[in-house]
């Protein structure tokens, strides 16, 4: 099994990591999600995550937002990243169930450190007309959470 290293060293007693390796979901809407709940409390980010899983809160696009519509709300690009908003809540339950197992007090939880890495592509290929064969990627990603006990 391979050792997996965060990109930022932290107090490890008032500190409780999570990971998801080699995901399947967009990086660009990870980023813009991850910007979202960073530096927020562990419940409001939850909340907001839940919001955009529904469909009910946009996440506002600053750095991939080439040709991305504006949305209300949001006074400015935004989308609704679905599949990434469900995948970051399983992350922060586990996060807060490690920090339950560590002793750490989950009210007084706050995101501190979220960042998404890209991994490897899978390529797989589209068959096409005249026996040729069009390439396509799937990008997986890497996504790191560090919360932080605060007092």
């Amino acid at each position: 099994m391979p050792t997996w290293r965060y990109s930022v060293e932290l107090d490890p007693v008032k500190t409780v990591k999570a990971s998801l390796r080699d995901v399947s979901m967009s990086y660009k809407a990870t980023v813009e999600t991850l910007r979202l709940i960073k530096g927020k409390k562990l419940s409001e980010a939850k909340k907001i995550l839940e919001e955009v899983a529904s469909m009910k809160k946009p996440v506002p696009y600053r750095r991939f937002n080439g040709k991305v519509g504006h949305k209300k709300g949001v006074s400015g690009p935004g989308r609704y990243p679905v599949k990434v908003a469900k995948k970051l809540l399983g992350l922060l339950e586990n996060l807060e169930n490690n920090a339950e197992f560590k002793g750490l007090d989950v009210e007084n939880l706050w995101i501190v450190h979220a960042a998404a890495h890209k991994s490897f592509k899978i390529r797989n290929y589209l068959p096409r007309a005249f026996g040729r064969a069009t390439p396509y990627y799937d990008q997986l990603v890497h996504v790191e959470v560090i919360g932080e006990e605060r007092v």
